[in-house]
C-alpha cells in the first residue's frame, strides 16, 4: 500500500538530496570534566536510513541534534546540503545568524521531522491537532494528509482523543505521524521504542520504517538496542568513547556493516 500524498503533493514538496558532514563537533563541560564529541565524514541521501549506536554516554542524542539543526557546532564546521541541482547549502553557516535565525528554522523544517524517546505530544491537543501540529509551523496545511496518515498507522478511531487516553504504543504512532506530516526529507528518532516493550518495540520500529519508506522520507534513528538494528540490516554508525586523559572524554563515529 503507497501513503497518498494528496492536496500538497510530497514528492513535489519534500526536499531531495545529500547531507554532507566533513567535520561536524561539540564539546560539552562541566566540573573540570569535558566530553567531545566528533563526526568526520558522513554522507546520508535523502531516502535512506541510518542507524545510530553506540553504549550509553557516548553521544548518540547529542549527533541527532547536531545533525537535525538543534544545536550549534564548533567551528570550523563543515555541513553542507546539497540538492537534486546540485546546489549547496552551508548548513553550519546558518548558525551565523543566530539559533532563531529564518534561514535556520526554514531549512531545518524543510529537512528534518522528529521522533522523541516519548512521544512529546502536546497534552491539551488531540490526536489530530498533534499530527497537524507540524504542518501549522512549516505553514504546509493539508487535512487530507493528515487523514491519510492516521489512517496509514492505524488512529482514525482515536483522532479526537487527548494523547493520555493512549498507550505508550499508540503515542509513538501518533508522534511518527507528526514527524511525517510536513514532508520532510528525513525523520530524526531517538531511541523511539526505549519506553516499549519487546514486541511493542518491534511493531513500532518496522511501522517507523516501513511508512517512511512509502512516504519516501530517510530516517535516522538512535538505538542502544544493538539487536534490533543489526536485524533491519541497515547502514550503521557506531560512536565510541574512549577518555584521553582524566577528565577528558572524546566520543567519535565510525560505520560499521550489519
Amino acid at each position: 500500500m503507497s501513503l497518498p500524498c494528496p492536496s500538497t503533493s510530497c514528492p513535489e514538496m519534500r526536499q531531495r538530496g545529500v547531507l554532507g558532514i566533513d567535520q561536524l563537533a561539540t564539546t560539552l563541560s562541566k566540573g573540570g570534566r569535558s566530553f567531545t564529541l566528533r563526526v568526520e565524514a558522513l554522507e546520508l541521501v535523502s531516502g535512506e536510513v541510518l542507524c545510530v549506536t553506540g553504549a550509553s554516554g557516548t553521544g548518540k542524542t547529542l549527533f541527532l541534534e547536531l545533525l537535525s539543526l538543534l544545536r550549534a557546532p564548533e567551528p570550523p564546521a563543515r555541513y553542507r546540503w546539497t540538492d537534486l541541482d546540485l546546489r549547496q547549502t552551508d548548513l553550519a553557516r546558518l548558525w551565523l545568524s543566530g539559533p532563531r535565525g529564518t534561514g535556520l528554522a526554514r531549512m531545518r523544517g524543510a529537512l528534518f521531522g522528529f521522533v522523541p524517546q516519548a512521544g512529546a505530544l502536546v497534552p491539551f491537543l488531540s490526536v489530530r491537532a498533534n499530527v497537524a501540529l507540524t504542518q501549522e509551523i512549516s505553514g504546509r496545511r493539508d487535512p487530507a494528509r493528515v487523514a491519510a496518515l492516521l489512517d496509514r498507522l492505524g488512529l482514525t478511531a482515536l483522532a479526537d482523543l487527548p494523547p493520555s487516553a493512549l498507550s505508550i504504543g499508540q503515542r509513538q504512532r501518533v508522534s511518527i505521524a507528526r514527524a511525517l506530516a510536513h514532508c520532510p526529507a528525513f525523520v530524526i528518532a531517538d531511541e523511539p521504542t526505549a519506553a516499549l516493550d519487546p514486541d511493542a518495540a518491534d511493531a513500532v520500529m518496522q511501522l517507523l520504517l516501513d511508512t517512511a519508506r512509502e512516504d519516501g522520507a530517510g530516517v535516522v534513528l538512535s538505538s542502544h538496542d544493538l539487536a534490533r538494528v543489526e536485524r533491519l540490516g541497515t547502514r550503521r554508525l557506531e560512536f565510541v568513547a574512549r577518555e584521553l586523559r582524566p577528565g577528558l572524554v572524546r566520543s567519535e563515529a565510525r560505520e560499521v556493516g550489519c
